[in-house]
Formats: C-alpha cells, sequence, structure tokens
C-alpha cells in the first residue's frame, strides 16, 4: 500500500505494556516486529519511524534515548527516530540536546507548542530556534505540524514564514 500511494516512511508505534508479559519478553517481540517491518520497508526505499510519545500510561518509550535503544536493538538500518519536539519536551528530555547528538537518527518531525499541544507560539517551546537547529545540521526531512488549532485552522499556520513557502500545482 505505501508503495502504491508513494509513503516512504511508516511510524511504529511500540505498544502498550502488558501484565503478564516480562518486560524483557515485551522488548524482544517489538524488535522482531520493527526488524520486520523494516525489511519489509526496505523494500520500496522505506523508513520505519519510532516515536516516543506522551500521555500513553502503559507506553514505555518516552524519551529519545528509550527510543534509540530499541531502534538498536531491531538492528536495521532504515529505522529513525520520529522526533516529536512536543512529546520529547513534555516527557522531559533536553530536546535541544536531542537535536545535537542524535541528528542523523532522526528521520522524521512532528511539532507542537506546550502547554496546550497548539501551534507554534503559543505556548513555551523554543520551537523556530529548535527547527533552525536541525535545518542548520543537514535535517531536510519533513516536519509535520502535530497541533490542536488554538484558532481557525487557516489561521493556525501564521507561524510560517511566508518566505519560504511555495505552492505546487499537480496535474493529472
Amino acid at each position: 500500500m505505501g508503495e502504491a500511494l508513494g509513503c516512504t516512511a511508516f511510524n511504529a508505534l511500540y505498544g502498550n505494556r502488558v501484565e503478564g508479559v516480562s518486560a524483557t519478553e515485551q522488548d524482544d517481540v517489538g524488535a522482531e516486529n520493527l526488524a520486520i517491518a523494516a525489511r519489509a520497508a526496505a523494500r520500496i526505499g522505506g523508513t520505519v519511524l519510532v516515536e516516543p510519545v506522551s500521555g500513553a500510561e502503559h507506553y514505555p518509550l518516552l524519551t529519545a534515548a528509550d527510543a534509540l535503544t530499541v531502534i538498536d536493538r531491531a538492528g536495521e538500518p532504515n529505522i529513525g527516530l520520529l522526533a516529536d519536539l512536543y512529546h520529547l519536551s513534555v516527557n522531559g528530555d533536553d530536546v535541544d540536546r536531542v537535536i545535537a547528538d542524535h541528528l542523523a537518527r532522526i528521520a522524521h518531525v512532528q511539532i507542537a507548542d506546550a502547554p496546550g499541544r497548539n501551534e507554534p507560539g503559543t505556548g513555551d517551546l523554543p520551537l523556530m530556534g529548535q527547527l533552525a537547529a536541525l535545518e542548520a545540521g543537514g535535517y531536510t526531512g519533513w516536519v509535520g505540524p502535530e497541533y490542536k488549532p488554538s484558532t481557525t485552522s487557516a489561521d493556525s499556520f501564521g507561524w510560517l514564514p511566508r518566505e519560504r513557502c511555495t505552492s505546487t500545482a499537480v496535474a493529472n
């Protein structure tokens, strides 16, 4: 399906901890499943993304270090870190340090401001500086705005630098 749609990035949420099974056993299965997914994605030049998230009580990957440990355990070259700057920040990661130390392992970026999980500029996160650091470090991938607009959807894009936006028409 990814090939037919031209999608080559796949967010593989790790899964929640379950009672009655050791964390080690769950991590063995998780790493094996990520490796299987990565080999399947590799057939179309795809990348499997591993994302630390917040707000999910039983989800074990909260920090970049948690996700990178899982990525290393799976051992496939096309598994990368999905750096959701909102989740990393609210989970206590030093996002600037994550960018500085692991830029080469970041395969996709998502953003929202905190608190509130709204558009950039509505909270306390230095998102524009972090995006600039990613760009300065050579990140050329996508940045997904994953926020709840604090206003109308159209108005919530006011933070975007207009001089860098382009419009491309797709012809059939």
